[in-house]
């Protein structure tokens, strides 16, 4: 297992590749995930909780059903939902989904621009970024307590930052 500043210098590193926001539920067993960490306005955030939009999100369904990458605008076909629409009418315009590992232990990324499409070599490092995340992660259950607890820390430090 890596340590917490090893792991957080990857996260941090994701900011700059996605500069309109990205989540990444790291190490989904089943249905449920290990860990979510999200940098997504708090508006987009909460929009989709209350419209309950998980149930119908393409690029969650994307990455139970694959592994690799895929740019939203491919999946935005397969989306009746409209919950891509709804993303970039909260300023997450472009993007792609990853999903990295097994079909027993595996993490899945989004990843939001709204300047420009992504590139197939820039969606292709966010894929390595997500493997790599993965990887750094892949012991979570056996974390040293100090460990875990910056695991959490960071979880909610990501997913509900400190207000300007």
């Amino acid at each position: 297992m890596a340590g917490q500043s090893e792991i957080e210098k990857k996260l941090v590193a994701l900011n700059e590749l996605a500069p309109a926001g990205w989540a990444l539920a790291l190490h989904v067993h089943f249905t449920a995930a290990t860990f979510i960490l999200q940098t997504y306005s708090q508006e987009w955030r909460d929009y989709y909780t209350k419209n309950g939009l998980v149930m119908s999100d393409p690029i969650v369904r994307w990455g139970f059903e694959n592994r690799g990458y895929e740019f939203w605008s491919e999946i935005a076909k397969d989306d009746p939902g409209g919950v891509l629409k709804a993303a970039a009418d909260h300023g997450l315009g472009y993007g792609i989904v990853t999903s990295v590992g097994t079909n027993e232990s595996f993490s899945i990324g989004g990843f939001a621009r709204n300047d420009r499409p992504y590139t197939a070599e820039e969606a292709a490092g966010l894929e390595a970024a997500s493997l790599e995340i993965h990887n750094l992660t892949n012991n979570l259950k056996q974390l040293s307590p100090e460990t875990a607890e910056a695991m959490r820390r960071l979880a909610i430090e990501y997913t509900h930052p400190p207000s300007a």
